[in-house]
């Protein structure tokens, strides 16, 4: 919405230019005057009364939820790393089963190392399987309350810009506003467009 209303700021300077620069007191200077007005309520408004509450229920919860997940990925990443040492560990204590050695430690020994391995892993692996279910399920109530705000401020941006935005029309002609009604302002922009593109500055009769 901040984008938009900044987009739309810069939009309504440049028609402001646009006209002014044509005729001051025409109908279209004077609509473009009003429009670059009522963005800027627009734009100052949304800094004004939906910044914060913004930031305080939508992008400072997100922000919060996402810090977990690199935690997660460390622990799935050392979940891994174990499962890694692990495979190591039973590797060679297979080996030693099928193949014993003359040295008698050897095998005790690969098979503590392999205890100790399964151990970790089992134990990082089971704390996996249990949580990562129950965050995935928390998601959605936790966004809840982000997603009504958000929907919450959309409807308001949304209804000012209407309220604001709906004054300009009484700076075009009855006209205007029925040949839009009527889609017959797209021919007419198409019409500039082909005059323009006759003149030789823009490309035409070269």
């Amino acid at each position: 919405m901040k984008a938009m209303t900044s987009a739309q700021a810069r939009i309504a300077d440049t028609i402001e230019i646009f006209y002014g620069a044509a005729d001051r007191s025409s109908e279209g200077a004077m609509a473009g005057h009003a429009y670059k007005r009522s963005v800027d309520d627009l734009d100052s408004g949304f800094t004004r009364e939906l910044d914060v509450p913004y930031r305080t229920a939508i992008s400072e919860p997100l922000g919060k939820m996402c810090a977990y997940f690199p935690i997660t990925n460390e622990h799935i990443a050392k979940r891994n790393k174990k499962l890694l040492d692990y495979d190591s560990a039973r590797s060679k204590l297979k080996k030693l089963i099928d193949k014993p050695s003359e040295d008698p430690t050897k095998l005790p020994r690969a098979q503590q190392e392999h205890d100790e391995a399964k151990e970790v892993f089992d134990m990082l692996n089971d704390q996996l399987i249990a949580e990562l279910p129950q965050l995935l399920d928390l998601r959605v109530p936790y966004f809840d309350p982000s997603f009504e705000a958000m929907i919450r401020m959309q409807a308001k941006f949304a209804e000012e810009g209407y309220e604001k935005l709906s004054g300009v029309q009484r700076y075009f002609s009855d006209h205007v506003r029925d040949d839009y009604a009527a889609g017959q302002l797209d021919a007419q922009v198409e019409g500039v467009l082909a005059e323009m593109r006759e003149l030789s500055i823009c490309g035409g009769h070269q």
